[in-house]
């Protein structure tokens, strides 16, 4: 199989330790990417200010499944000899790996109470 290195870009930045892992476990950059634009699961990641997010894989025979772990960094203003833009959050991919089984529910990330109070207020 042929892996190709996923570029940084104005969206997300690859560590080193995750492209090892991705070629670890056979995992491709869009792979990642589909992960964490739609979980099925977030948590807290053990790193702090970092969130985990998984998806289902596997068969029901051999249920695995893909986890990523990124931190969202907000870059400040970068000013060129033309032209000044502001650099929008981008995401720090640290790690991706593929559990074996079903894991347990730990954690969910918190959502604000105030914040939870307008989501059920909300009329539809």
């Amino acid at each position: 199989m042929q892996f190709n290195l996923p570029k940084n870009d104005a969206k997300y930045h690859w560590t080193n330790h995750v492209m090892r892992k991705m070629m670890h476990y056979g995992l491709s950059a869009d792979r990642v990417k589909r992960v964490m634009r739609s979980p099925t699961r977030s948590e807290k990641g053990i790193a702090p200010d970092t969130i985990a997010v998984m998806q289902p894989a596997g068969s029901k025979a051999k249920p695995t499944e893909v986890w990523v772990m990124y931190a969202s960094k907000k870059f400040a203003k970068a000013k060129t000899k033309t032209v000044n833009f502001q650099l929008g959050p981008k995401k720090v991919i640290i790690t991706a790996w593929r559990y074996p089984s079903i894991s347990k529910v730990r954690d969910e990330i918190p959502i604000p109470a105030d914040i939870l109070a307008e989501l059920k207020n909300v009329k539809y």
